[in-house]
């Protein structure tokens, strides 16, 4: 765990993203993806492993990058 940001904090942060992004985009998957990931797991180095498991690719991609991009503000 890199920073002192809680995981549910994370959580919310991205669900936030989400319900600002239309249905449908990768925006919207990607932060959806990251809300879930991060109110399902324990702490960041599990919620990295899930969000490693995403599909199709252009999701994860996103996911990742939104993710790491939360956990460092």
């Amino acid at each position: 765990m890199g920073t002192s940001r809680d995981i549910l904090d994370l959580a919310l942060s991205a669900r936030e993203l989400a319900d600002n992004q239309p249905a449908g985009t990768l925006e919207h998957a990607a932060a959806t993806s990251v809300a879930i990931t991060c109110a399902t797991t324990r702490d960041e180095d599990q919620a990295r492993s899930v969000l490693e498991g995403v599909s199709p690719e252009e999701v994860r991609a996103a996911a990742l990058e939104l993710f790491e991009r939360l956990a460092q503000q």
